[in-house]
């Protein structure tokens, strides 16, 4: 009776060609993009459908119950919460312009800076809510904002993930890419992977830097 295991053919040895990984490397690249800009669009989306809610109730005012005489959020926690959101929008965006011209400190400085400046803004978001002097079902107004108060609160902390998830690879391959010119300049593919998500990082606190600044103005201005 024949050993079946020494009669066994080894499996084949499969080797990809140089332009087979350049060509996954760079379709990686782009799905990261497009994952990148649809995560903006995504989010859109629901703050566009708030938006919508806010403005179809102040302008139907049933029953005047829109916004009661004496009905609003705190002002002085709301102005905060758009400054330092605006402010670590302002940082990521400026970081990484820094990173595109070889400056990964410059990035890093502002990029860690940028992730306390949002974990107040969240805090402070939390216990704003606290101190409300309506319920969510009080009135349109109330309504409205307690669920642009949750919207933020995870629009905030999507932001801070996805930067702080960059500026920790940053560390860790700081070795590797500094022997290769740094990550801003590094042809390695973890890092040219890495510069697509720090690009779409910085584009996704842009966003939140003007979602902030809108309802803002709709809640705290008009």
């Amino acid at each position: 009776m024949t050993d079946q295991t020494t009669s066994r053919k080894p499996a084949p040895v499969l080797h990809e060609t140089p332009e087979e990984i350049a060509f996954e490397l760079r379709s990686h690249e782009g799905a990261l993009w497009t994952g990148g800009r649809l995560m903006i669009g995504i989010w859109t989306f629901a703050f566009a459908s708030l938006a919508f809610a806010y403005f179809y109730l102040r302008s139907a005012n049933n029953a005047d119950l829109w916004r009661p005489k004496g009905v609003t959020a705190p002002t002085g926690a709301g102005a905060a919460i758009f400054a330092l959101s605006v402010a670590a929008g302002f940082l990521a965006i400026f970081g990484y312009i820094r990173f595109k011209r070889g400056m990964v400190l410059d990035w890093q400085v502002a990029g860690w800076t940028a992730v306390l400046a949002a974990l107040i803004a969240v805090g402070l978001q939390i216990w704003q809510l606290t101190q409300l002097g309506f319920y969510p079902g009080s009135s349109g107004y109330a309504s409205c904002f307690i669920g642009w108060a949750s919207l933020n609160l995870a629009l905030l902390l999507s932001g801070i993930y996805w930067l702080e998830t960059n500026l920790a690879r940053a560390i860790r391959m700081r070795h590797a890419a500094a022997e290769d010119g740094g990550a801003a300049r590094s042809t390695l593919p973890s890092a040219r992977l890495f510069r697509v998500s720090a690009e779409g990082c910085a584009y996704f606190w842009g966003f939140i830097a003007v979602v902030s600044t809108f309802f803002w103005v709709l809640y705290y201005v008009l």
